[in-house]
């Protein structure tokens, strides 16, 4: 039974799998990424399934990894080796963005075939401000999603991306109102059911082999020697407290 997720398989083969921790902007701890690494597994080997919309409840899409579960039991797969599952899935993947996407939020994004964001959206890759650096596996998927140049930016820098600068770099397919996703997410998936599911299949394949970008799970973290530092424990703590950290000059 599934605490953090929801999986819905409609007559049509069309799964939709939300995130549902909306009171942490459904920030993944272990349980999350137990229970979507599995979901990812039985839905790839069942034939019924011909695709896959990503969705979260609540304010956000995905803000992350959950900080107040930092340091906690690591026990179960982690986040490179679902991303990496979620990357090679052999069916047509949707990912709807509303609110943030965030860290590791942005990284499930840069997995997802088609990426429909709404005009409130909003994307960052935060982690050097909170004394971290993203993980060998992710920079290859931010990498992918916004290429080296904005990745460096952006990445460097932690600011957030709206909705109109995420679709110019790439990030976001396409961005449509609020209102208006429903509507336009149908239509990308009635174009998918024309689609041969093999042929889909064969062709995500493919995409996977030839794309370098695609980062195989056992290129997981490199030195980790960082998460334990002075400055992560501070960028944490100011995080958690809501204030700036110490490495911000004052001005007084």
């Amino acid at each position: 039974m599934n605490t953090t997720i929801s999986v819905e398989i409609c007559p049509r083969g069309v799964t939709t799998l939300r995130l549902q921790r909306p009171d942490r902007g459904n920030a993944f701890n272990q349980t999350m990424l137990n229970e979507v690494y599995a979901a990812l597994t039985d839905l790839a080997a069942d034939p019924s399934v011909r695709s896959l919309v990503l969705r979260g409840d609540g304010k956000h899409f995905c803000t992350g990894a959950d900080m107040s579960s930092r340091g906690g039991s690591d026990t179960g797969v982690s986040l490179s080796d679902t991303l990496h599952l979620l990357d090679i899935f052999p069916k047509p993947v949707m990912g709807v963005i509303h609110g943030g996407c965030v860290g590791g939020g942005l990284a499930i994004a840069a997995c997802c075939d088609v990426v429909l964001a709404d005009t409130h959206a909003f994307f960052a890759v935060p982690e050097v401000r909170l004394g971290l650096a993203p993980s060998v596996a992710l920079t290859g998927y931010f990498l992918r999603a916004m290429g080296p140049r904005a990745f460096r930016r952006y990445g460097l820098s932690g600011e957030r991306i709206g909705s109109a600068d995420a679709l110019r770099l790439g990030i976001a397919h396409e961005v449509t109102e609020s209102g208006a996703v429903d509507a336009r997410l149908e239509q990308l998936i009635d174009d998918f059911l024309h689609c041969a599911p093999l042929a889909l299949a064969e062709f995500k394949g493919r995409i996977a082999l030839l794309t370098t970008s695609a980062t195989p799970s056992n290129a997981n973290d490199g030195p980790r020697g960082l998460e334990r530092s002075p400055e992560a424990a501070e960028g944490v703590a100011a995080f958690k407290e809501k204030r700036k950290p110490v490495w911000y000059p004052s001005f007084n």
